[in-house]
């Protein structure tokens, strides 16, 4: 069998077996006991120009194939989320375009599907409140129109724009009466995107989490959940402790997602996150473990992956895109490692290096042979030879 070639960031060059896949079955019935979603990349034409500044050109067949794959393990879609590279290579265009084919896609088959809404289709970097607010709806008519379930993401404008924590209430309050059915927020920390440094008025979580409550409870039921991606599992806890019994925490920490899902006795997170994308068939057999009371297995099957999702995550934290993209290739779901906006070249080898090393060692590798076949002819590319 052949081995992993491992390189370094001193250049040196190692070797460790290619493990098995692990034997992880598709759930027969609707996963029950944690509402999971994997937070879906794009993947683009090898062969078009997705370099920095040009229209995304997305190979829609491999992109929404997937998708069906997420969904063939039980597992939800987030699409048009940061991990689609919004604001990082998705253009506008190509936002709205994977909204309504993948609502289509999730309508074909019965998959559960909530799509990212933003401003980012309002090209001028500064805006007012009420344009913002405007900029908001527009995008969540088109959403709703296609059919998908909404996450109302954070707002690069929103961020400039605002002064204070009321114009966050000010704007989350008229987006959130525009809505026809309840929507889930999302809180995007600074380590995913710096712009949004200071989000819901302060850069102290303890007192913007008191914003983000105000907002929840104001919305007179219209929010169903909030994703938190602070990677700070005590935010996480203490806005959970929080939240209105018909509220749903959805964890985005993909630091800490084990013991976030596992829970505690006042309770668990849910789950929407980019990490369940990279290992949907070990999230999944480990969700299908909690179903069947055994916290044990779960543990044993998704404790290994997060060392895998906080390697993929490292600083900087929002060029993880590119270990998402790299996972999908090494798994056969994409014919070439590349991403719109060229940002697969965001990562160094040796970091992809370790990416590959430790999914191996967690069974995130879904056909190891061709993981090793592809790796070790990249760094052979590369000049790099065991």
């Amino acid at each position: 069998m052949t081995d992993f070639t491992l390189l370094d960031t001193t250049g040196a060059i190692t070797s460790t077996p290619v493990n098995d896949a692990p034997d992880y079955r598709k759930p027969t019935r609707t996963l029950s006991s944690r509402t999971a979603f994997a937070a879906s990349h794009v993947i683009p034409h090898a062969w078009a120009d997705n370099t920095p500044g040009q229209p995304a050109e997305i190979d829609w067949d491999a992109t929404l194939a997937f998708r069906h794959h997420v969904w063939s393990w039980g597992l939800g879609v987030a699409d048009a989320m940061d991990t689609a590279q919004r604001n990082m290579g998705l253009d506008a265009v190509a936002t709205r375009e994977l909204i309504t084919r993948s609502a289509a896609e999730a309508q074909s088959v019965g998959g559960s599907l909530v799509v990212g809404v933003n401003t980012d289709h309002i090209d001028e970097p500064s805006i007012s409140l009420q344009q913002i607010i405007d900029a908001y709806t527009e995008q969540l008519h088109h959403a709703e129109d296609a059919g998908a379930g909404v996450v109302l993401m954070c707002s690069r404008h929103l961020a400039r724009t605002a002064t204070s924590a009321a114009d966050y209430e000010r704007v989350y309050g008229a987006v959130l009466t525009a809505a026809s059915t309840p929507v889930v927020l999302h809180w995007l920390g600074e380590a995913f995107d710096p712009e949004l440094t200071g989000y819901f008025g302060s850069t102290d979580w303890r007192t913007a989490s008191d914003t983000v409550v105000r907002i929840i409870e104001a919305s007179g039921g219209r929010v169903s959940g909030i994703k938190m991606s602070l990677l700070n599992a005590q935010s996480e806890i203490s806005v959970r402790r929080r939240l209105p019994a018909e509220t749903t925490m959805f964890t985005g920490d993909d630091f800490n997602y084990v013991d976030l899902v596992a829970g505690d006795d006042q309770g668990h997170s849910d789950a929407l996150l980019g990490a369940f994308a990279a290992v949907a068939p070990s999230a999944s057999a480990a969700i299908q473990a909690l179903d069947a009371g055994d916290t044990a297995l779960y543990r044993s099957i998704l404790t290994p992956t997060e060392e895998l999702s906080r390697q993929v995550f490292a600083a900087p934290t929002f060029y993880y895109k590119a270990g998402v993209a790299f996972l999908s290739w090494l798994n056969g779901h994409q014919n070439a490692f590349s991403m719109v906006g060229g940002l697969h070249s965001a990562r160094s080898l040796p970091h992809l290096s370790e990416i590959v090393r430790l999914a191996n060692a967690s069974g995130a590798l879904e056909r190891p042979e061709l993981a090793a076949a592809r790796w070790n002819g990249l760094l052979a590319v590369n000049g790099v030879t065991a």
